[in-house]
C-alpha cells in the first residue's frame, strides 16, 4: 500500500488544460464553470477563507529525508491567541497548489500534549531568529510584535502533495515535515534561500540581524524536534484494517 517514503508508481498524464500549476491533470475550465464560480463567490460568505490573516513564506524539510527541502507558503488563520491553522501552498500565485496543513500552538498548549504526540511537533525559535520565517511585504517593525509570541510556538505540518518530486496529483500517504535547524544535516540549501530572497527583494541575513534582540525561549521541550535528538524521522504506511461496523442498523 501507499507510503510517504516511497515514490509512487506510474503517474497520471497531464491534461491539456494545465497552467503554471506544473502538470496537474485536467481540462481547462469552461466559461460555464467560471460563471458558476464567480456567482457563488458573490453570493456565499466563504467565511473561513476570508478569515485568513497573514501570509508567511518559510521552508520545510521532510522528516524522513532531510535532503528534500521545499519553500512553503502558509496562510494563517487565528482561532484564538494560542491556536492557528494554516493551509500550506507551494507558492503565492493564484494557481498555487495546496500541499498540506500546519497547526501552530502556543507553548502553554504544547506542554499539555501527551509525550508521544509532542514528538510529531517542531519548535519555531530557530526558524524565526535566523530569518527563514518571513512575512512578505510586511514591515519588520509590524511583524516583530507577532514574532515575539510565535518564537515560543510549536507546529505540526503534514504535507499531502509532494510537488518537489514531480507528483502531478496528491499521491501516497501524508508526510510529516520539520523546521530547518542550524545543525549541518538539517540546514537549508543556500540556493533555495537566495531564490526566495530575490523574489521578494529582501535579505535573509538582514532579517536575521534585525531579529537579534527578540528573546528566545529559555528552554525548548525536548520531546519536540524528536528527529534532531534521536536522529530518526517518521514515515507513514497505509495498511488495510478491518472496519468497525454496527451489528444492525435501526
Amino acid at each position: 500500500m501507499a507510503s510517504s517514503d516511497e515514490t509512487p508508481g506510474p503517474m497520471p498524464r497531464s491534461g491539456g488544460g494545465s497552467t503554471d500549476a506544473a502538470c496537474t491533470p485536467g481540462r481547462a475550465m469552461g466559461i460555464g464553470q467560471r460563471m458558476m464560480d464567480k456567482g457563488a463567490q458573490m453570493l456565499q460568505s466563504l467565511k473561513p477563507v476570508r478569515e485568513t490573516q497573514q501570509h508567511v513564506c518559510t521552508f520545510a524539510l521532510y522528516s524522513h529525508d532531510f535532503t528534500r527541502q521545499i519553500e512553503t507558503h502558509h496562510y494563517l488563520t487565528r482561532l484564538n491567541q494560542d491556536f492557528l491553522q494554516c493551509p500550506v501552498f507551494d507558492s503565492d500565485s493564484p494557481t498555487a497548489r495546496l500541499i498540506g496543513v500546519e497547526y501552530i500552538v502556543s507553548e502553554r498548549i504544547f506542554e499539555a500534549l501527551p509525550p508521544e504526540e509532542q514528538m510529531l511537533w517542531h519548535s519555531h525559535a530557530f526558524e524565526i531568529k535566523s530569518g527563514l520565517w518571513t512575512n512578505p511585504r510586511v514591515p519588520g517593525m509590524i511583524e516583530k510584535v507577532e514574532l515575539k509570541n510565535l518564537i515560543k510556538s510549536y507546529g505540526k505540518f503534514w504535507c499531502t502533495w509532494q510537488v518537489d518530486r514531480g507528483d502531478p496529483l496528491p499521491l501516497g500517504a501524508p508526510c510529516l515535515m520539520m523546521s530547518p535547524r542550524s545543525e549541518n544535516f538539517a540546514m537549508m540549501k543556500t540556493e533555495l534561500i537566495k531564490t526566495r530572497d530575490a523574489k521578494y527583494g529582501f535579505s535573509r541575513e538582514e532579517i536575521k540581524e534585525s531579529r537579534a534582540r527578540i528573546s528566545e525561549p529559555d528552554t525548548t521541550n525536548p520531546q519536540a524536534d524528536y528527529w534532531i535528538r534521536a536522529g530518526r524521522g517518521f514515515a507513514l504506511d497505509v495498511e488495510p484494517v478491518d472496519m468497525k461496523v454496527r451489528a444492525a442498523f435501526p
